[in-house]
C-alpha cells in the first residue's frame, strides 16, 4: 500500500469514526433500507429497475401536466402497478425470523378468511394457491444483490393485479356490484401481494393492521356487541376493496398519484441540483458562530430541507452526516447531538408546503383548498422550530458551550441592523414589483403571458447564476476535520440563490395563481428540469471553464438520477397509501366509525381532554410501526370524526382541520418515540450514540410539538382561524413567547437552572399566554343561560354577527338519541323572531318545551346541524366580557418575578465561585 493509499484509508476510518463507525456507503444503505429499497442490484437487472423508476417519474410528470388528459382511476391503477413492482423487486423478502413467520402466516390466514366469506356458490378451491405462492417466496428468501425467478413472478403478477382496473375498466363499469370470477382472482391476488409488498417495504405493522381490519370485515357478527356488525361476504369485499374506488384505489392512493409524487420528485430534483448542500452551508454561515452554533444550524438546515423532503430518516442522514460530528465537536454528547438532529428532521414533516404528503390528504379529507391547509399549518410549524432553536441555546448555556470561529469580524450592531432593515425593504419592494408586475402582464397579454413570465424568470435565473459563478463552488466539507472558521455568509448565500427560484415558482403557483397542488408541483418540477440541464454548462461558460459536451452530459445524468431517486423515494408512500386504503375501506364498509365513537366515549367518560389523550396515545402506538402518511390516514379515518362528534356533544366546537392536524402531529412523534423511533436509530447510527437514549432525549426536545396540538384544539387562533392579518401577527408573537417559556420549563433552565417552583410558574405563564380565555371565563362567564322558551328574546338581545349556543336533543342518522351543542350565527333583523327566521329556523312551543318545527335548506341553521323535531334544551346568549388579554398582566408580573429571582442567582454565581 502506498503512502497516499494509507492516508486515504486513514481519512475514511476517521470519517467513519465520526459517524459512529459507519461509512458513507453504510449510511446510504441505511437510508435505502428504510426509504428507497433494501436491494442494490447491478448489471442489466439494475439497469431495468432504473428504467422502470425513470418511467414512473415520466408517467407522473405527464399526467400532472396540462397536456396529460388521463382518467384519475386509471392513473391510480398504473401508479400502484409501479409501486408494487418496485416494492417487491427493490426490497428483500425477509430480514428476521419474525418477519418470515408473518410473511407465511398472514397470506394463509387471509386465504382461509376469504374462503369463509365466500357465499352464493362462489368457487373457492383456487384461493389457497396464490396464498401458498406468496408464502413460498418468503420461505425461499432472496439475497440483496440478486433477484431470483420467484421474485420476478411475484412482482409481475402483483403488477398485473394492480393494472386490472386499467386493463378492464370498461368491462368493470358495466358490472359494478356484481363481480365475476376474473374479478375475484384479481382482487384476492392483488390484496395478498399488496400486503406482502407492504411487509417488505414498510415492516410488519401496517400489514398486520390492514389484515385485522379485513378480519373484522368478515367476522363482524362474532365481535363484542359494542363493535359488532352484520359481516361482509367475499363478493362485497372484492367489490369494495379492489373493483371500486372505496378501498385500495380510494382517496389516499388518489392523492399519492395526483399530488404527492410530484412534490417528492420536486424535492429529489432540487436536492440533486445541490440545494441540500446549499441549505446546510447557508445555515452554518449564518448561525455557526452562536452558542451551540452547529446545533442551531442543524435545526435551520433541517427546516429548509424539510420544506422539500417528506422523509424524516432521509433528512436525518442527509443533514446529520455533516451536522452531528460538528455538534459533538462543540460539546454535545452523542445522544444529544443525535436528538437535536432527530427533533429538527422529524419536524420537517409539519413544515408546509409538503408536510410529508399529509397536506394533500387533508385537502381531500377536510374538503378545504390547499392554500388554507398551508395557512393553518404554518404558524405551529414555525413556532415549533423557533422553540427548538431556543432549546439548543439552553443546552449550550447549561454546558457553557461556545460557537465556531467566525469567518470575519462583524461591524457595529447599529450598522448590522441598518443592513438588515435595508435588506428587508429591498425584498419587500422586489416582492411588490413582482406581484403587481405579474398581475399587469396577465390581463395585458392573455395569450402569451406564460411565455413572457418564463422569459422573465429565466433572465433572473441567468443573472443569479452569473452572481453565483463569481463565488467559489460550494463543497460539503469534512465535518471531522479541524474547523478554523465558518464560511462567509454573503458569498455562501450568493453561491446558490438560483435554487430559490423553483421554490418561488411553486409557492407562486400555489398561493397566488391558486393552481391545483399537482399542477403547481408540475411547473416547479419542470423548472427544476430546466435548471438541472442548464446550470452546469452555463456556470462553466461564465467561469471560463466550459467543456460544453461534458457539462451537458453531466447535467443530463443529474436529471436522470433525480428522476430515478424521486421514484425510489415514492415506493413506500405509494404502497402505504394503497394499504391504508384497505383500512379506510373497511371503516366505511362496516360502520366501525360510529361503533368506535361509542367505545371512545365509554373509555373517556365523555371528557374531551380524555378523548384527545386517547387519540394521541393511539396515534403514537400505530405510528411506531406505520409510516407517517399511513398513520395519518388510519387514525384520521377512525378518530377524527369521533373527536368532532364527541366535542360537539360536550360543548366544544372543534374545526375539522384542527383535528386532522392534531392526529398528524402525534403521528410524526412516533418517528422519535422509543422503542421503535426509526429516525432516532438513524441518528444514533451516525452519532455512535445509544439509539434508545437518543430517542428519549429527542422525545423531551419534541414535547413542544406534542403540546401544540392540545393548544390549537382549544385555541384555534393558533391555526389562524377567524383572525385578521394584524391579529395573526399578534398571535404569532405571543404564542412564540409562550412556547419559549414552555421550552424553558421543560428543559429546567431559563436564565439559570430552574427551581421547581420556577418551572411551575413558567408552565403557568406559558399556558396563560396560550389560553388567556380559560382564566377570563372563570372570572366573567362569556354566556348567560336563558330558558328555551325565551330564545326569541335571546336572539333579539344578540348583536348581528354574534352566535347563540344551543344545547340540542335529537336523533342521529341511525335513529339513536343524541345531545349536542350547535353554534347558531345571528344575522340582521328588527326582532328576535326575524333574526331566527333569517337564520332559517321556525319553532313551536310544546308546553314548556321549544321544538324546532322547520329548518330552511342551505340556511345557517342547517349548516349548524339543526333539523326539524329537535328539542332545544339550553340557550346561551353572549354577554359583555372584559378582554381576555387582561390575563396577560398577572402572567407578565409573574414572569418578571421569575426573571428577578434568576438574575439574582446569576449575579451571585461568580462571587460564590470566587469564594469557593
Amino acid at each position: 500500500m502506498t503512502d497516499n493509499d494509507q492516508q486515504q484509508a486513514a481519512a475514511v476510518e476517521a470519517e467513519a469514526a465520526g459517524r459512529g463507525g459507519l461509512s458513507q456507503a453504510e449510511l446510504d444503505e441505511l437510508v435505502a433500507s428504510s426509504d428507497t429499497g433494501g436491494r442494490n442490484v447491478s448489471g442489466p437487472v439494475g439497469m431495468l429497475l432504473m428504467l422502470v423508476a425513470l418511467a414512473w417519474s415520466l408517467f407522473q410528470l405527464y399526467i400532472a401536466s396540462p397536456f396529460g388528459l388521463f382518467n384519475d382511476t386509471l392513473a391510480r391503477s398504473i401508479h400502484l402497478g409501479f409501486a408494487i413492482f418496485l416494492g417487491v423487486m427493490m426490497f428483500p423478502a425477509a430480514r428476521t425470523k419474525f418477519q418470515v413467520a408473518l410473511g407465511v402466516i398472514v397470506p394463509l390466514a387471509l386465504a382461509a378468511l376469504f374462503m369463509i366469506a365466500a357465499k352464493d356458490g362462489v368457487a373457492t378451491w383456487w384461493i389457497p394457491i396464490p396464498a401458498l405462492a406468496v408464502a413460498a417466496t418468503v420461505v425461499l428468501g432472496s439475497p440483496k444483490n440478486h433477484i431470483p425467478l420467484w421474485e420476478w413472478a411475484l412482482a409481475i403478477v402483483g403488477t398485473a393485479a394492480a393494472l386490472y382496473l386499467f386493463l378492464f375498466y370498461r368491462d368493470i363499469a358495466t358490472r359494478v356490484g356484481a363481480p365475476i370470477m376474473q374479478d375475484y382472482v384479481a382482487a384476492v391476488v392483488g390484496i395478498l401481494i399488496l400486503l406482502e409488498a407492504t411487509r417488505r417495504a414498510l415492516g410488519p405493522a401496517l400489514m398486520i393492521v390492514a389484515s385485522v381490519f379485513l378480519l373484522y370485515t368478515v367476522l363482524g357478527p362474532n365481535m363484542p356487541s359494542i363493535i359488532a356488525h352484520k359481516g361482509n361476504s367475499l363478493s362485497e369485499i372484492v367489490n369494495h376493496q379492489w373493483i371500486t374506488t372505496e378501498g385500495v384505489f380510494g382517496i389516499a392512493l388518489g392523492v399519492s398519484t395526483s399530488f404527492v409524487f410530484l412534490f417528492v420528485l420536486f424535492g429529489s430534483l432540487l436536492d440533486r441540483a445541490g440545494a441540500g448542500n446549499y441549505f446546510i452551508q447557508v445555515a452554518f454561515s449564518l448561525m455557526g458562530h452562536m452558542r451551540g452554533g452547529p446545533a442551531k444550524a442543524a435545526v435551520v438546515a433541517s427546516a429548509m430541507t424539510g420544506l422539500i423532503s417528506g422523509s424524516s430518516i432521509a433528512n436525518v442522514v442527509t443533514t446529520g452526516t455533516f451536522t452531528i460530528p460538528l455538534m459533538k465537536k462543540v460539546g454535545f454528547s452523542s445522544e444529544k447531538a443525535g436528538a437535536v438532529e432527530v427533533a429538527s428532521s422529524v419536524n420537517g414533516q409539519i413544515m408546509p408546503p409538503v408536510m410529508g404528503a399529509a397536506a394533500f390528504l387533508m385537502v381531500e379529507y377536510v374538503g378545504i383548498p390547499y392554500f388554507d391547509v398551508v395557512k393553518h399549518a404554518f404558524l405551529p410549524a414555525v413556532i415549533s422550530y423557533i422553540a427548538l432553536v431556543y432549546i439548543v441555546h439552553l443546552e449550550a448555556m447549561k454546558a457553557g458551550m461556545q460557537g465556531l470561529p467566525r469567518a470575519y469580524t462583524p461591524g457595529p450592531l447599529l450598522q448590522r441592523l441598518v443592513g438588515i432593515v435595508f435588506a428587508i425593504i429591498a425584498i419587500c419592494a422586489l416582492s411588490f414589483a413582482v406581484y403587481y408586475g405579474m398581475g399587469w402582464i396577465r390581463p395585458a397579454f392573455p395569450e402569451t403571458a406564460s411565455y413572457i413570465i418564463f422569459a422573465f424568470i429565466t433572465l433572473i435565473y441567468i443573472g443569479l447564476l452569473y452572481v453565483a459563478s463569481k463565488e467559489k463552488p460550494l463543497k460539503m466539507d469534512d465535518p471531522n476535520a479541524e474547523v478554523t472558521s465558518l464560511p462567509m455568509p454573503g458569498p455562501t448565500a450568493r453561491s446558490g440563490l438560483h435554487f430559490i427560484l423553483p421554490v418561488v415558482v411553486l409557492v407562486w403557483a400555489l398561493m397566488v395563481d391558486r393552481l391545483s397542488p399537482g399542477l403547481s408541483a408540475f411547473w416547479a418540477s419542470a423548472y427544476m428540469v430546466f435548471i438541472l440541464l442548464t446550470q452546469r454548462p452555463l456556470m462553466a461558460i461564465m467561469r471560463g471553464e466550459s467543456k460544453l459536451a461534458s457539462d451537458i452530459k453531466d447535467g443530463f445524468l443529474d436529471l436522470i438520477d433525480g428522476l430515478v431517486t424521486g421514484a425510489r423515494n415514492m415506493i413506500g408512500i405509494g404502497i402505504a397509501t394503497a394499504t391504508a386504503g384497505i383500512i379506510v375501506g373497511a371503516v366505511s364498509q362496516t360502520g366501525v366509525g360510529s361503533a368506535l365513537a361509542d367505545v371512545v366515549e365509554v373509555l373517556s367518560g365523555g371528557n374531551i381532554l380524555a378523548i384527545l389523550a386517547l387519540t394521541a396515545v393511539l396515534s403514537l402506538i400505530l405510528g411506531m410501526g406505520l409510516p407517517t402518511t399511513a398513520n395519518y390516514i388510519v387514525v384520521s379515518a377512525l378518530l377524527a370524526p369521533v373527536i368532532v362528534t364527541l366535542g360537539q356533544q360536550n360543548g366544544l366546537i372543534v374545526p375539522l382541520i384542527a383535528v386532522h392536524l392534531f392526529v398528524f402531529y402525534f403521528g410524526i412523534m412516533a418517528d422519535v418515540t422509543p422503542p421503535v423511533g426509526l429516525a432516532s436509530f438513524a441518528a444514533a447510527a451516525v452519532s455512535g450514540g445509544d439509539p434508545i437514549k437518543t430517542g428519549v432525549v429527542a422525545f423531551f426536545y419534541s414535547l413542544r410539538t406534542a403540546a401544540l396540538p392540545f393548544l390549537f384544539i382549544f385555541n384555534t387562533e393558533l391555526l389562524l382561524i377567524g383572525v385578521t392579518w394584524g391579529q395573526g401577527l399578534f398571535v404569532f408573537v405571543v404564542a412564540t413567547i409562550a412556547m419559549l417559556l414552555f421550552a424553558a420549563a421543560t428543559q429546567g433552565w431559563f436564565l439559570t437552572r430552574n427551581r421547581f417552583y420556577e418551572t411551575i410558574a413558567l408552565l403557568l405563564i406559558a399556558f396563560t399566554l396560550f389560553r388567556p380565555g380559560f382564566w377570563m371565563d372563570m372570572v366573567s362567564a362569556p354566556y348567560d343561560e336563558v330558558a328555551p322558551v325565551e330564545i326569541q328574546q335571546a336572539a333579539n338581545d344578540t348583536p348581528a354577527g354574534n352566535d347563540l349556543r344551543l344545547r340540542i336533543a335529537g336523533m342521529n342518522d341511525l335513529g339513536d338519541p343524541i345531545e349536542f351543542v350547535a353554534i347558531l350565527p345571528i344575522g340582521e333583523g328588527a326582532t328576535g323572531a326575524e333574526k331566527l327566521e333569517n337564520a332559517g329556523l321556525v319553532f313551536r312551543e310544546d308546553g314548556d318545551k321549544m321544538i324546532i318545527d322547520d329548518v330552511s335548506f342551505g340556511s345557517p341553521a342547517q349548516n349548524a346541524g339543526l333539523d326539524w323535531d329537535q328539542e332545544v334544551l339550553r340557550v346561551l346568549k353572549p354577554v359583555s366580557q372584559p378582554s381576555k388579554y387582561f390575563m396577560f398582566i398577572p402572567a407578565l408580573l409573574l414572569l418578571a418575578l421569575v426573571v428577578f429571582l434568576q438574575r439574582g442567582r446569576v449575579a451571585r454565581a461568580p462571587k460564590q465561585a470566587v469564594a469557593a
